[in-house]
Parts: structure tokens; sequence; C-alpha cells
């Protein structure tokens, strides 16, 4: 399948299609035309990715699910690493998170303090 059929088939812009590809998540081969070609397995190894992604990983983060990508990552059990990542990657977001409320409550009581 072309680029536009993946991205219609899993939602994702034929851009981050491109960039999952470059970064070593997915592979294509190019046609006689130059143009991407992908097998059908990619529409679920794309799901996959997306899946993570929305669940707060990195591509980076990702890379390190390759071995399951291809298949139900949710039924897997989560490897040793798998965890160290996902628990690495919730510090970080609340730490930012705290960032975050401390820079609004810093800003409420400037408010307040001029109102």
């Amino acid at each position: 399948m072309r680029i536009g059929e993946l991205a219609a088939a899993t939602g994702a812009s034929p851009r981050a299609l491109r960039h999952y590809e470059q970064a070593g998540l997915i592979t294509s081969e190019r046609a006689a035309n130059g143009y991407r070609a992908y097998d059908a397995g990619a529409v679920l190894r794309v799901r996959n990715i997306r899946n993570l992604l929305d669940a707060g990983l990195t591509l980076d983060d990702v890379r390190a699910f390759l071995p399951c990508l291809d298949g139900d990552v949710t039924a897997q059990p989560v490897s040793a690493k798998g965890l160290r990542i996902a628990r690495d990657r919730l510090a970080v977001i609340d730490a930012r998170i705290a960032a975050q409320v401390a820079v609004r409550d810093r800003l409420a009581a400037a408010l307040r303090e001029v109102t």
C-alpha cells in the first residue's frame, strides 16, 4: 500500500509516517516510480506506535518495543525494560506537571497582589 493508504488506515499523517520511517520504526520498499510501498503489517505496527505515543512515550522510548510492535502490544507481558521506560517517562511527565503548577501558582499569587 502507498503512504496515503497507510495514513488513511491508521489516522497518522503521511508526514508522521515518514518520521516513523526515518526513526527506524517502520520500513517501506520503493516502487519503480519512487513511491513508498508498505506491506499490510504496517497498519498494526503504526497503530501500536501511535498507541504508545498517545500513552506519553517518545519515539526513542517506542524503539525499545520494536520486537512486539507487530502483535497486540497490550496483550503481551511487559518486559522489565518496558516497565523502566514507562516509569521513567511518567517521572518526567510528573516533573513537568509540577513545574507548570508552580508557575501557575506564582502567576496567580502575582495577580492577587495587583488586584
